[in-house]
């Protein structure tokens, strides 16, 4: 069946060089973000015998996580390559309640009414129509059907991302993404949040702050050899001239080795946790 997409420019990305740079290090970014996602499983916002839609499932770990105690879990993504991995880690574990379907959430048909829990670990803030977005999602969910969301919270709460940028910027101003936009802080402002899932039918909106360390490596080499690859030091250093460049990574360097612990590189970071109930 094709495949239906609004979101053109994030789908580029996504089915594209992103996402293939994120399944061939699929293991890293889970490890990355696995402090502010078991605060999510412990906040039990996941019931037994629930029907789940996992928004933004990438290579499938936020689903496989929570199959254990939904009934079924179907994870739809914009990445044909992550899906892959997912169901191959399906597969090897042995899963046989989940499903994955390459989608838009934004306006992929699903089933009305067919979902007790519509959840996303960091994939919910990519949408370029968000009103729509959730109006189709809280459509999934039946009466009194919950949503959950992991995001980030703003670029000045985010001192991983401002120490990066930081040490990237070689004498730039850099511009950062808006508030509301398609990418990282899209779902960063309570405010527009709350206005945006009122309108798609949502009530009951919170937003709790999770504090939590991203986790880059078990040392310092392990952590730059991830780093260096990722689209953030891509992007702020791809215009960059091979001297400049050079020196603003190491300025990166240097920020990795400060980051160093018996626990391994770590940086602090903030997200929201956002729970909402379709009305």
């Amino acid at each position: 069946m094709p495949v239906t997409i609004a979101n053109v420019e994030m789908a580029k990305a996504w089915d594209g060089e992103e996402g293939d740079q994120w399944t061939e290090d699929a293991d890293r970014y889970d490890a990355a973000s696995q402090v502010a996602w078991r605060r999510f499983l412990d906040a039990g916002v996941v019931r037994p015998g629930d029907r789940a839609l996992d928004v933004g499932c990438g290579a499938g770990r936020s689903t496989l996580d929570v199959a254990p105690t939904a009934s079924f879990v179907l994870g739809v993504d914009l990445s044909s390559r992550m899906l892959g991995l997912a169901r191959e880690r399906a597969a090897a574990q042995g899963a046989v309640n989940v499903d994955f379907v390459q989608a838009d959430a934004q306006v992929h048909p699903f089933e009305a009414a067919a979902f007790d829990l519509a959840y996303s670990s960091y994939g919910a803030m990519f949408f370029n129509d968000r009103a729509a977005a959730f109006a189709n999602i809280a459509a999934a969910l039946r009466s009194g059907g919950r949503l959950a969301l992991l995001a980030w919270q703003a670029l000045e709460d985010n001192p991983w991302l401002l120490d990066i940028r930081a040490a990237l910027a070689a004498g730039r101003t850099l511009g950062a993404p808006p508030l509301g936009g398609p990418g990282p802080f899209g779902l960063a402002d309570p405010e527009g949040v709350r206005k945006t899932l009122a309108g798609a039918g949502f009530t009951d909106i919170r937003f709790e702050a999770v504090e939590h360390p991203v986790y880059f490596g078990a040392d310092a080499g392990h952590a730059w050899e991830f780093l260096g690859r990722m689209g953030i030091v891509k992007g702020l250093t791809e215009s960059l001239d091979e001297a400049t460049r050079a020196g603003a990574l190491a300025e990166l360097r240097r920020l990795v080795d400060a980051h160093e612990t018996p626990e391994g590189v770590l940086m602090d970071s903030r997200s929201w946790l956002i729970t909402a109930r379709r009305a």
